[in-house]
């Protein structure tokens, strides 16, 4: 079966990023049998919170097939996706996602999102304050968007 050939891709792939410096997760995203992208973790070695296999495979997919959506492409990553990459994942509208481990195994890997998702769910009841502050000018830049005649929706 094809899913099992390409979770086991991306799981090498994330066996090798970690003898590298990076974090043990890998990305690939296929269209009609051919790998379109791939990604590996590179938070530490680039410097940047984002840069989890998945968006990194996703911002490269897009840019490869020259639409800001994923459509009829599958994403196969090594791990059940962190809620940024599930955020990213569902803006980009693949056909679907295959994951290999879940997110247990990366909690007990030291990879555990669980205080990310209790602070999505309880708002504002994480370890870092949100405040929203009211300003007249604040819904100007949706104005503008809703006024726009020639952009391109998402």
């Amino acid at each position: 079966m094809d899913d099992v050939k390409w979770l086991n891709m991306t799981i090498a792939m994330a066996t090798e990023n970690v003898a590298r410096g990076g974090g043990p997760f890998a990305c690939i995203i296929v269209k009609d049998g051919r790998v379109v992208a791939e990604g590996v973790n590179g938070v530490v070695p680039q410097y940047d919170p984002t840069a989890h296999a998945e968006v990194l495979a996703i911002r490269r997919a897009c840019e490869q097939l020259e639409n800001h959506q994923l459509d009829d492409c599958v994403i196969y990553t090594s791990c059940e996706p962190c809620p940024m990459c599930f955020g990213a994942i569902y803006w980009a509208r693949p056909k679907r996602v295959v994951f290999a481990a879940t997110k247990e195994q990366a909690a007990n890997a030291g990879f555990d999102d669980a205080m990310i998702y209790n602070a999505i769910a309880n708002k504002n009841q994480g370890n870092i304050p949100f405040a929203h502050e009211t300003i007249p000018n604040a819904n100007h830049p949706f104005i503008e968007w809703i006024n726009k005649q020639d952009k391109t929706e998402y």
